[in-house]
């Protein structure tokens, strides 16, 4: 069941993080994990027809989310990654992943999470110079000013130094002006429908947000 339903998060990414977070139970799996694997299957039959949403219009440029939560798996306290893309207001990619290490603050799993999603824009980046379009600065939005911070500050410190070398290239990436990271306010952060659960009200601003809607 998992593996179906990970098939179809390519298309629904309102699942993602669901899927993804009883992804990790495999191994030794419990009844409770079976309940949850149903009750997702309950929410794709009451929402057969909530598809992506792919406007017509000439906006083109890339901007990408991402987020993290601290310390989210309760075995192990590693947190989640989680970001998405955009060509204009049409998501394009999405990603929900463990992290593999412990992070001692929120500014290191969000520089970790920054990361990762800046490697996913220089993919996208590389994918649309085929067809000779050129980004440059790519607008990375981030909720953490530390993060920020840290991935603009070229000097290593002793707050810092314990972070592993490959999260490190965020730096020549904003250094080359290949992205460049924005602040954003939480309530707008779109990255987060794939790093925690919400409650109604804001699962559904946050689809709609990414350009989900309900083709009755």
């Amino acid at each position: 069941m998992i593996g179906s339903l990970m098939y179809l998060t390519a298309s629904r990414p309102d699942i993602m993080f669901s899927v993804c977070l009883c992804a990790r139970y495999q191994n030794s799996p419990k009844e409770s994990h079976l309940n949850v694997v149903k009750r997702i299957f309950r929410y794709l039959k009451g929402q057969p027809k909530l598809r992506l949403w792919y406007s017509k219009n000439k906006d083109f440029n890339l901007k990408a989310f991402t987020d993290s939560d601290y310390g989210g798996c309760n075995l192990d306290k590693k947190s989640t990654s989680g970001g998405c893309q955009f060509l204009g207001d049409r998501l394009v990619s999405w990603q929900c992943k463990k992290q593999t290490c412990v992070s001692t603050s929120t500014a290191e799993v969000e520089y970790i999470a920054a990361s990762a999603c800046c490697g996913q824009v220089l993919w996208i980046q590389n994918q649309m110079m085929d067809y000779g379009i050129n980004f440059m600065e790519t607008p990375m939005y981030v909720d953490n000013t530390s993060a920020i911070n840290i991935s603009k500050n070229p000097v290593k410190h002793s707050k810092t130094k314990h972070i592993e070398i490959r999260y490190h290239f965020i730096r020549d990436c904003v250094e080359k002006k290949l992205i460049k990271l924005h602040h954003v306010s939480t309530e707008n952060q779109l990255a987060d429908l794939f790093i925690k659960a919400f409650d109604e009200a804001r699962f559904f601003y946050l689809i709609t947000a990414i350009g989900m809607m309900n083709f009755d």
